[in-house]
């Protein structure tokens, strides 16, 4: 627990989220990175710690670092798939309070749509393969599909999580998909693998994204607000879907508690809750493993509009990886829209939203990231400095 807020975000970037403009992964995401430097108002020559993961580089962060041509003291590229940046921002907190560097720079970038679709090498499937599945999509339809039988779930509870996350990217000028859609629209649109149409399955864009670590004292002087690292938490019970051992509970039940014992709140003083939601299953299922309601309950948590705008819960308010952006792996996208949210109430908005966009007075925000077929978990608390 001694990590409590001792390393803080201090600059962010995101690019290419419309196209790559023929930029290739490690182009794009030094340039988030030379951003996210600019707006910390930081030197390159000042970066001493990298992380990275793509989806098509064995080793992302020596390919960036060598492209940014600096030469880190510390450097990782662990993927865990879409949750590897929350915990590339854990383990950068370790070397940072450890005082093995001094400014670390996070970065991710994927021009898989540009490319005609998702590149990754991907371990055999002794189980799954004669099943011939199209995975991922497959996995999270066979854990939507036993949600359903378990807790009397439809795929109109469902319908209401793609729904939610479009209100919300229509009040993000940034934001991929925009146009409205409504229940209807998500139940007759083409069926993907059942109970998962195309609409309850994430975008396909390209996009990178880049933040800004240090430690806590420095952190105070930059331009922009710190956000700090309350509490982090990683746990993975399997890696093919065949070993998950419950379907209806992800390792979230225990990443969850151990991040939010860190951090000093719980779920309930979560300003904003940003989810990896890469299908429309997974955020009814955090929610419940995060403990926000009992097992089963997620489904009516998502109803009702409690998840749209204006709503009891601020979920995914840059329209998730459903409406807003999904270059492959999301989670740092989903770190980014956290922290965002709290700059934003502190009065630097980087950024433009449309009215109701941003989430009033919010000083604590949750990114919990996923990774695999609901494999890696890893949750990640965020706060103003009035939360430390």
């Amino acid at each position: 627990m001694s990590l409590r807020a001792k390393a803080a975000c201090v600059g962010l970037a995101t690019t290419g989220v419309m196209s790559s403009e023929g930029r290739s992964e490690v182009e794009m995401m030094a340039d988030a990175a030379r951003m996210a430097l600019a707006d910390a108002g930081i030197a390159m020559s000042e970066v001493d710690g990298v992380f990275a993961a793509t989806a098509v580089h064995a080793m992302a962060s020596m390919s960036l670092a060598e492209h940014l041509g600096i030469r880190p003291r510390y450097s990782d590229n662990t993927n865990l798939g879409g949750s590897s940046f929350m915990e590339h921002a854990l383990t950068a907190a370790m070397a940072l309070d450890a005082g093995l560097i001094d400014v670390a720079v996070i970065a991710y970038g994927s021009a898989q749509r540009s490319g005609g679709g998702f590149r990754s090498a991907s371990e055999p499937m002794p189980y799954e393969a004669v099943y011939k599945p199209r995975m991922p999509v497959t996995a999270y339809a066979l854990a939507a599909s036993r949600y359903f039988y378990e807790f009397g779930a439809t795929r109109e509870h469902l319908a209401n999580v793609a729904v939610a996350a479009r209100k919300w990217a229509q009040l993000n000028p940034e934001a991929y998909m925009r146009d409205p859609l409504t229940v209807d629209d998500v139940l007759s649109a083409r069926m993907v693998s059942d109970p998962l149409s195309v609409r309850d399955c994430c975008l396909v864009t390209d996009g990178a994204a880049a933040i800004v670590l240090t430690r806590a004292d420095r952190a105070k002087d930059g331009p922009r607000p710190p956000v700090f690292l309350l509490g982090a938490a990683m746990e993975h019970h399997h890696r093919m879907i065949s070993a998950m051992p419950d379907l209806t509970r992800t390792a979230t039940a225990d990443s969850g508690p151990r991040a939010f014992e860190m951090a000093g709140y719980g779920i309930a003083d979560m300003d904003t809750v940003q989810l990896y939601d890469a299908f429309t299953i997974n955020p009814i299922l955090f929610l419940e493993d995060l403990g926000y309601c009992a097992k089963g309950e997620g489904k009516d948590v998502v109803s009702d509009g409690r998840i749209e705008p204006g709503g009891s819960l601020a979920l995914n308010t840059n329209g998730g990886g459903l409406s807003a952006v999904h270059p492959g792996m999301y989670g740092l996208f989903v770190t980014i829209e956290a922290i965002r949210q709290v700059r934003a109430a502190a009065g630097s908005d980087e950024g433009h939203r449309e009215p109701g966009g941003w989430v009033d007075g919010v000083k604590l925000s949750l990114a919990h990231g996923n990774g695999g077929v609901l494999s890696s978990q890893v949750t990640t608390v965020w706060g103003h400095q009035d939360t430390v």
